[in-house]
């Protein structure tokens, strides 16, 4: 006959400790494990097989009591922390930015004076004169020059890069060179920067811009919206040969149709060269075999509030380039500063705009 089991129930474990049954009681834990009264949720450990459990009403005739573990005593859960399972690709993804189109499409950049300087002239000569019919004893007639000197101002900015001690070990953790990062962050910005002046100058100083330099001549309209679908090739390229019959008469006949010359658009306007005529030939096959030597170029500034904007660039004319890009520092970087847990260093640049010699070489079209 099996021994019977004992529930444990504190009291009556108490009461059988005082009549001396500590032996009887610790044999029989030792067969059948700790046991559990679910009223008094007591947590225990099983020692035999869960199939081997026997389970016996309580003195109530009510409760059961058991060998196994009624209910929990930690928060349910079905799995692990989510970030163990989270992996990070090591590779940083930059974010793009549209390209520094400016000194590409002029064709040049040149350093003119440095940090201090404020001013630049360019000398610039024009050659007179005027002849008469000879005669032995005629004085008349002469030839002479005429000098200019333009001036344009240089503008100087800055920026700062600021790196803390918390900041570059919270960043190394994720493995990225958060100082190098910033210091990248501060060349783009000036860059930037450097590249709009070329576009649009600097308002309120004699800073000019190739878009509005107030020495170019008036744009001519277009004819149509090129990339309209009602706008066929035929139209497009016309557009494109009105502004060279435009650049002729402006230079007065220096410019042929075989001349290095440079057409400047935005990369969205560019997509209406691809369009073709009744013979299945594009603006840009028309454009290779009338004008040779004409580069197209893309930039995004050329997308203007006034409209679609194109620009026919004769880069040089009898030898002469036609402009320029120009600064006076690019890059100066200043000493860093140390503070007590941060660091801390300002970059600066100045600026000419863009300095245009030949201001008749250059032909725009607004509204394509």
């Amino acid at each position: 006959m099996k021994a019977p089991i004992l529930a444990m129930d504190v009291n009556k474990v108490r009461e059988a400790v005082k009549a001396g049954m500590s032996a009887a009681i610790l044999a029989q834990l030792a067969r059948h494990g700790i046991v559990f009264d679910s009223r008094l949720g007591v947590v225990g450990f099983l020692k035999e097989p869960a199939d081997q459990i026997e389970l016996k009403l309580a003195a109530d005739g009510v409760g059961v009591v058991c060998d196994a573990q009624p209910e929990l005593v930690t928060v349910t859960n079905g799995g692990i922390p989510a970030y163990l399972t989270n992996y990070v690709d090591p590779r940083i993804i930059q974010v793009l930015v549209s390209p520094m189109q400016a000194t590409e499409i002029v064709g040049s950049e040149e350093k003119k004076g440095d940090w201090t300087t404020t001013h630049a002239q360019f000398m610039s000569v024009e050659l007179t004169g005027e002849t008469s019919a000879y005669g032995d004893f005629n004085n008349n007639g002469s030839s002479s020059a005429n000098l200019n000197f333009p001036v344009r101002q240089s503008f100087h900015y800055q920026t700062f890069t600021n790196w803390g001690e918390l900041q570059l070990a919270r960043a190394g953790l994720a493995r990225v060179d958060w100082a190098n990062k910033v210091n990248e962050a501060s060349i783009l910005v000036l860059n930037k920067y450097q590249n709009a002046s070329y576009f649009f100058g600097i308002s309120g100083i004699a800073n000019y811009g190739l878009l509005n330099d107030p020495s170019l001549y008036a744009p001519i309209a277009a004819s149509a919206s090129w990339n309209a679908s009602g706008t066929d090739a035929t139209a497009v390229y016309e557009d494109i040969r009105r502004m060279f019959v435009q650049l002729q008469w402006q230079s007065n006949g220096v410019v042929n149709a075989k001349s290095a010359m440079t057409l400047a658009m935005s990369p969205v306007l560019e997509m209406a060269l691809t369009k073709t005529n009744q013979f299945n030939v594009s603006v840009q096959d028309m454009l290779k075999k009338n004008f040779p030597n004409l580069t197209v170029k893309t930039a995004v500034e050329y997308e203007t509030a006034a409209g679609q904007l194109v620009q026919l660039i004769c880069n040089e004319v009898q030898g002469q380039q036609t402009a320029t890009t120009a600064y006076t520092e690019k890059m100066r970087a200043h000493a860093v500063v140390v503070g007590h847990s941060s660091w801390s260093q300002k970059k600066s640049q100045g600026t000419f705009g863009t300095v245009i010699f030949n201001p008749f070489a250059i032909v725009g079209l607004i509204g394509a």
